[in-house]
């Protein structure tokens, strides 16, 4: 080390140069303090002690500053000590204990201290910075502060040029808007605010959850991404999805998915106890100008009361099980559960919040009393007098498979397609300058960190899967909320509405359904099936060119088979099908069963009657009119009217031929029913069936040029035998 200046200078002992207000230089680099003291140790090894106001100045342009020093010439090691700072360019370090290394250029401090510089600042316990990467690695309680976010970590790489972050454990990034980004190994570019995440990712905003394998996010344009085992959950609006790749979007709170997309819906299931309705009809006409906060009162004291109910019900089923005499455990009848899940998929499924200023709820001018009979040109059946009668109301009750569960309650969450939004990207404001803090505002801030530290919430590792969790459990919970299209929203109210496009499949454990499209809005809980769409539910099957299903207070409300609609059960054991069809169908539901069914425009129905003793079918009644009316109970027909225009005709079995036997329009195809949640994900429908592999023994029909399947082959040669049978024992007779 060179002495170049000092105002004076002493020996001490004749080793140690003491020297006043002196400038050093060793190996390119200037030292400048209020004293310092050159000294040699026994095996002449270089050493020099500085106190007050020091100054080094090396040649990268590099400067620290420090109240108090230790040099090691040799390994050129330095320890500075007490409002320590290193100003690297737009860098500023600062600390009260620095070690720093002249020749590899790298400072660490190891109890507390921050680097600031283009809006950042990142605090820690411990850290490391290279001057000549510009990168710094920080561990232990890490917290970075920027204009739009703060982070917390406990292991993680800074660059302080390119401002990017590398994590190595777990991570979240509160965003100063409320949303959140937690991850256990990533990168975030604190400039431009994207983050690529690929482990154990998870994103948050307000209501919203979205996880995947792998997670990009823009922050300025508000846009997420995730990829493999995707997870799409919306606890306010009781939305769940899974798929292969999901897309996010802040603006309008929207959620694309694809991949084998999976939404989950849970609902109400429980059609045998009304008193386990939340709120009845009546109660919700009562309370429709109460506030949510009042009505959500009353839905949480009906809730305690019911829970009361089956409370004292499970205590009687208990007591109940004991056999007194024998004193042997009676298995209980195990009832239905009361909730129920039901699956959807589709090519794409689309979700996004609107205004519900912007939302057209659909009027379908649906009274449960039928309303008028429609004025059109209807197919004239002849007159009562010219058609056989038909007072035989016990044959009537082979009509009740057709309406049994066939449009109980299911109300899957769909997703819209729409144009993508683009936000508008804030103008990039040009970075600060670093700021060179003072001795007073270094011991101030150190404090500080000392204290942001030792209050700051680290990620453990676990938080996300409680979050995630917690979520789940809020949407799969049925909800009982109220959705009433006549109610008087706000005009900041909003709502979601979901769409599923292309190969739609619904299941549910009592209720399967494909379409080619899906569309669902939250305000009248109205769904619409479109494109050729089909529904099953145990043995019945009903179809139509749309079909629209509302859903009320958690339950099924009404439905409405518009156009070529059809519904079809199969009778017995047999190839033989109860029929109903009309331009319309209108069904009503209470307690999620048929209360009310009117079928209009060329209504017809085709019943098979059956000897409950032998099992078998004895006759066909075939019923025409303009109107149908049909009024149920307890899933069973209490009232049947046929209304204008009336042909009713009973056939005996042995003479029912063919062509007879099933309505115009009639189609019966079990083979494109969804047979398990797998299933659904793994075929879809194209034209009028669900393909997975084709089938070489498939033989086309010349004349239609569709595919007739093996199922249908068979169906067709089991009734040709039944035909001949029938024939035969006619030509006997």
């Amino acid at each position: 080390m060179r002495l170049l200046s000092s105002s004076s200078s002493r020996f001490i002992n004749q080793k140690i140069l003491r020297s006043y207000h002196p400038v050093y230089e060793h190996k390119g680099s200037t030292l400048s303090a209020d004293s310092g003291d050159l000294y040699k140790d026994d095996i002449g090894r270089e050493f020099f002690e500085a106190h007050g106001n020091i100054v080094i100045t090396q040649t990268s342009g590099s400067v620290i500053y420090g109240t108090h020093l230790h040099y090691d010439a040799a390994s050129q090691q330095a320890v500075l000590t007490k409002n320590v700072r290193m100003v690297d360019g737009q860098t500023t370090l600062t600390t009260n204990y620095l070690t720093y290394n002249m020749r590899s250029q790298r400072g660490t401090y190891r109890n507390g201290g921050r680097i600031e510089g283009q809006g950042d600042t990142i605090t820690s316990q411990n850290a490391y910075y290279f001057e000549t990467s510009k990168d710094a690695y920080f561990n232990n309680k890490v917290v970075v502060r920027s204009p739009n976010v703060i982070i917390y970590t406990d292991t993680m790489q800074y660059n302080t040029m390119y401002r990017d972050a590398f994590f190595f454990g777990p991570t979240n990034i509160k965003g100063r808007k409320g949303e959140n980004l937690y991850t256990e190994k990533g990168t975030y570019n604190t400039a431009f605010g994207i983050a690529k995440f690929n482990k154990n990712n998870l994103y948050t905003e307000g209501s919203r959850f979205l996880k995947g394998d792998s997670l990009f996010y823009d922050r300025n344009r508000g846009i997420g991404e995730a990829f493999r085992n995707v997870v799409f959950v919306d606890t306010l609006d009781k939305f769940y999805s899974n798929g292969g790749y999901g897309k996010y979007i802040e603006a309008d709170q929207s959620i694309l998915m694809t991949d084998k997309p999976l939404v989950k819906y849970v609902i109400q299931n429980d059609t045998t106890k009304q008193a386990a309705d939340s709120l009845s009809t009546d109660s919700l006409q009562a309370n429709k100008n109460l506030s949510k906060r009042e009505i959500r009162k009353l839905e949480k004291e009906k809730e305690k009361e019911l829970k009361a109910q089956e409370k004292q019900l499970t205590e009687k089923d208990i007591s109940s099980t004991i056999d007194s005499t024998e004193n042997k455990a009676v298995v209980p009848i195990k009832e239905p559960p009361k909730v129920d899940t039901a699956y959807m998929t589709a090519d794409t499924l689309y979700s996004k919040v609107i205004f519900v200023r912007d939302y057209k709820p659909l009027d379908l001018k649906l009274d449960r009393n039928g309303g008028q009979i429609e004025e059109s040109t209807e197919v004239d059946y002849g007159d009562m007098d010219d058609s056989t009668s038909f007072d035989d109301t016990d044959s009537l009750s082979i009509g009740e498979p057709i309406l049994e569960k066939t449009l109980e309650t299911a109300e899957p969450k769909i997703l819209k397609k729409s144009e993508t939004v683009k936000p508008v990207t804030p103008a990039k404001k040009a970075p600060a300058k670093a700021k060179v803090p003072d001795s007073m505002n270094i011991e101030v801030t150190t404090k500080a960190d000392s204290v942001l530290r030792r209050k700051a919430e680290m990620p453990t590792g676990t938080e996300h899967d409680d979050l995630l969790s917690d979520a789940l459990k809020t949407a799969q919970t049925a909800d009982t909320l109220l959705k009433d299209s006549t109610q008087i929203f706000a005009d900041t109210a909003r709502t979601r509405i979901v769409r599923a496009n292309y190969n739609v499949r619904v299941f549910k454990s009592d209720l399967q359904a494909v379409a080619d499209s899906v569309y669902y809005g939250m305000v009248d809980s109205m769904f619409r099936f479109m494109g050729k769409p089909m529904i099953w539910s145990d043995g019945s099957q009903i179809s139509a060119d749309t079909i629209f299903m509302q859903i009320k207070n958690g339950k099924m409300d009404n439905a409405l088979l518009k156009q070529n609609a059809f519904m079809v059960n199969a009778v017995l054991d047999t190839l033989k099908f109860n029929q109903l069809k009309g331009r319309k169908i209108t069904a009503f539901f209470a307690n999620n069963a048929i209360e009310r069914l009117f079928v209009d425009g060329n209504a017809e129905n085709l019943v098979f009657s059956t000897n409950d003793k032998t099992n078998t079918i004895t006759e066909m009644f075939h019923d025409r009119s303009s109107r149908i009316k049909i009024t149920m109970e307890n899933n069973k027909i209490i009232d049947y009217v046929s209304i204008r225009k009336i042909d009713q005709k009973i056939y005996p079995f042995k003479l029912v031929t063919q062509e007879l036997e099933v309505l115009p329009g009639f189609q019966w195809k079990p083979e494109d029913r969804p047979k398990s949640v797998e299933d659904m994900l793994n075929r879809k429908r194209a034209g009028q069936s669900l393909i997975s592999e084709p089938d070489d023994e498939d033989e086309g029909d010349e004349n239609t040029g569709e595919i007739k399947t093996e199922a249908t082959k068979s169906i067709d040669t089991k009734k040709a035998e039944q035909t001949e049978k029938i024939l035969e024992e006619a030509t006997e007779n």
